[in-house]
């Protein structure tokens, strides 16, 4: 009994990193792709420099995201061996929607992959009333659980395009009659941009998978509370780290290329967009999606410059991929449970 639940939890903990893994690599892009798109930097230049600071995100960006993420469900009344292999059927879920959209060129969301797998998973296999919903602290103007990181999702790409909207009109307006030879310092400044979008990447994703991680010592058995240990912060970074370093091509060219041409000004506008609102959210502990942000705060920059110019079409294939990321993600790790169940 001992050793199959130390055997469960080494599995569900190399599943997590696995995770972050597959996170990092895909939301690399959204950090990298307006820098590569204005010619910044190079692919390789970027990609050291996001990774950088990435791994830096995690380790001083404190456990408030973290905290959020591991109460989202409450598993602690069940036996052990079944609340870990719920945990890790809900993450296998969550990796396979974040393979089959990266290998699409699509940017989804792995936070709400992450969120549609637990939720599914734990609502097929102990019922919904094992789900930290957050309704009923809602009706007293809080918010917890689902509850707390659905509206964080919601909000945050509003938020990023009406914050790029007015960002970009305001830089507009400064450098107006500005010499051409103004580009190059916009490319500059985006070295510190981008690092700062990193930073607050690695601050806000990265602790999604520190929570569930120390879920899983809790569940195990292997803490008595839930407190993040400094070892599953660092692994978590290493993680997430190597995923930026892999980078994710395919969706470079969508939101690079595809939403809105990208020079200097609006890529700069959009990491100081993205970067400010991740880590504001990461500051009230709300999970946000950093695909939604990035993506909103171009379609925000675009539409403030020109409207037309914007390739909605492209802006409404994302949207609708942010619709059923939950619902997929979910249903694959449904699948998965109600296979190991089969052959257990």
């Amino acid at each position: 009994m001992e050793s199959t639940l130390f055997v469960l939890a080494i599995a569900t903990i190399l599943i997590v990193l696995i995770f972050e893994y597959t996170n990092g690599f895909h939301d690399a892009a959204n950090i990298i792709a307006t820098v590569i798109a204005s010619r910044a930097m190079t692919p390789v230049q970027a990609v050291v420099l996001v990774a950088f600071f990435e791994f830096l995100g995690p380790l001083l960006g404190g456990t408030a995201v973290a905290n959020t993420i591991g109460k989202l469900i409450t598993l602690d009344d069940l036996d052990r061996e079944l609340s870990l292999t719920i945990v890790l059927c809900g993450l296998v879920g969550a990796i396979a929607w974040n393979l089959l959209t990266w290998w699409r060129g699509i940017p989804s969301s792995s936070s709400h992959a992450m969120v549609g797998g637990l939720a599914g998973v734990v609502v097929v296999a102990t019922g919904a009333d094992h789900v930290a919903w957050g309704f009923g602290d809602l009706l007293h103007g809080e918010l917890n659980g689902v509850t707390k990181v659905v509206a964080a999702l919601i909000l945050s790409p509003i938020i990023g395009f009406w914050v790029g909207f007015v960002l970009h009109k305001i830089m507009l307006r400064l450098l107006r009659g500005a010499h051409p030879s103004i580009n190059r310092d916009l490319r500059h400044l985006q070295f510190v941009t981008s690092a700062g979008l990193a930073f607050s990447h690695g601050a806000n994703d990265a602790q999604k998978s520190m929570g569930i991680l120390t879920l899983v010592l809790l569940l195990g058995g292997f803490i008595p509370t839930f407190e993040v240990p400094l070892w599953v912060i660092v692994v978590c970074s290493c993680a997430i780290t190597l995923g930026i370093l892999s980078g994710g091509w395919q969706i470079v060219r969508t939101l690079g290329f595809s939403i809105y041409k990208i020079r200097p000004l609006h890529a700069l506008d959009s990491q100081m967009t993205a970067a400010t609102v991740i880590f504001s959210s990461s500051l009230f502990g709300a999970p946000v999606s950093t695909t939604h942000v990035v993506a909103s705060s171009i379609m925000g920059i675009g539409a403030s410059e020109r409207p037309k110019a914007v390739r909605w079409n492209k802006a409404f294939e994302i949207a609708t991929t942010w619709l059923i990321t939950i619902p997929g993600a979910a249903l694959m790790s449904i699948c998965c449970y109600l296979l190991v169940r089969a052959f257990t």
